[in-house]
């Protein structure tokens, strides 16, 4: 089931081996700079990595919001559970663990919001600098190849 890997540089020479000799010479002549492609690869892995920060800080906080929460429901759930003498007090835990749930619900549903709303801006903002980033190195980039190609096809052409 092993299948050889490619090696695409020798097939590329033999594939220009049919090739017309003038051919040949034009095509060797045009320089390939691989370090855009690296400067690519590195502007993606800082850029995963920065979101991949703003993912784990959000899922931290939320776990610490939701464990806080449980911390507290189970403190309270003592009063519920404690027995009473009069059946009324029992109305009166229950409805006093509610209310407190109410209110802790109320408290915990607006810290998630607010993490996710600073996950929101982050993201945006990570996004927008990735955005101008890749413009400028695309840029970049353009130039550079025009710039080589235009050199290599007039040494190709004074031959």
């Amino acid at each position: 089931m092993a299948k050889a890997t490619n090696d695409y540089t020798k097939m590329m020479k033999d594939m220009m081996g049919s090739f017309p000799s003038e051919m040949k010479d034009m095509m060797g002549s045009f320089p390939v700079d691989m370090s855009s492609m690296q400067d690519a690869f590195k502007s993606q892995a800082d850029f995963a990595d920065k979101m991949s920060k703003v993912v784990l800080e959000a899922a931290e906080k939320s776990a610490e919001i939701s464990a806080g929460w449980t911390k507290s429901t189970l403190g309270k759930v003592g009063s519920v559970t404690t027995a009473k003498e009069d059946p009324a007090d029992y109305t009166k835990a229950m409805t006093d663990f509610a209310s407190e749930q109410a209110e802790m619900g109320t408290e915990s549903m607006a810290a998630f919001a607010e993490i996710a709303k600073k996950v929101q801006m982050e993201t945006v903002d990570l996004m927008l600098a990735a955005g101008k980033d890749m413009g400028e190195e695309a840029t970049a980039a353009v130039k550079k190849a025009t710039n080589e190609a235009t050199a290599a096809a007039k040494k190709a052409t004074a031959k």
